[in-house]
């Protein structure tokens, strides 16, 4: 096997690691700049499960609200869950929680000033809306399925901005 030919081929080197151990990365020295980033993930309903959504009869209130402040309480629990994250200041967080054609789609949208990105607050963000979804329908059916947990975009900081190629906004 042949050595990479441009930089662009070689493997990226993972930050979490130095000499083989796992380590939280030094910020120090970053820049303080505005950082965003959006999450999606989705909620796959069976029919039952909808019908209990779209009944809005659930004794624990209605699962999209419920869920909705449950993604915006876990962006600012993300470095108690991720182990080498950073706990950084969340200026702005909105999360969308929505029932489309498809299940339920929830869009998490995380905003800080730091030295370190907001990718791992925006998609804590949608996976404990998802699984607060899950939570409140589970009694109508154990089927629902979460998926498709993903970022879409993200603004700031050394490596640049990123957007996922079939991102909703395009």
């Amino acid at each position: 096997m042949s050595a990479p030919d441009t930089a662009s081929d070689a493997v990226p080197r993972l930050t979490h690691f130095q000499d083989g151990q796992p380590r939280m990365v030094d910020v120090t020295g970053k820049a303080v700049t505005t950082r965003t980033a959006t999450a999606e993930a989705w909620v796959r309903l069976p029919p039952e499960a909808r019908a209990a959504l779209e009944a809005g009869t659930n004794p624990k209130g209605d699962p999209l609200t419920v869920a909705r402040l449950a993604g915006l309480a876990g962006s600012k629990r993300t470095a108690d869950l991720i182990l080498l994250c950073h706990p950084i200041s969340v200026t702005g967080a909105d999360v969308q929680v929505t029932l489309e054609a498809a299940g339920v789609r929830v869009l998490a949208t995380v905003k800080t000033t730091a030295p370190t990105g907001v990718e791992m607050e925006a998609l804590t963000a949608a996976g404990v809306a998802a699984l607060n979804v899950y939570d409140m329908l589970k009694a109508a059916s154990k089927a629902i399925e979460i998926t498709g947990l993903r970022l879409l975009s993200k603004t700031g900081g050394k490596s640049g901005d990123y957007r996922a190629e079939d991102h909703p906004a395009s």
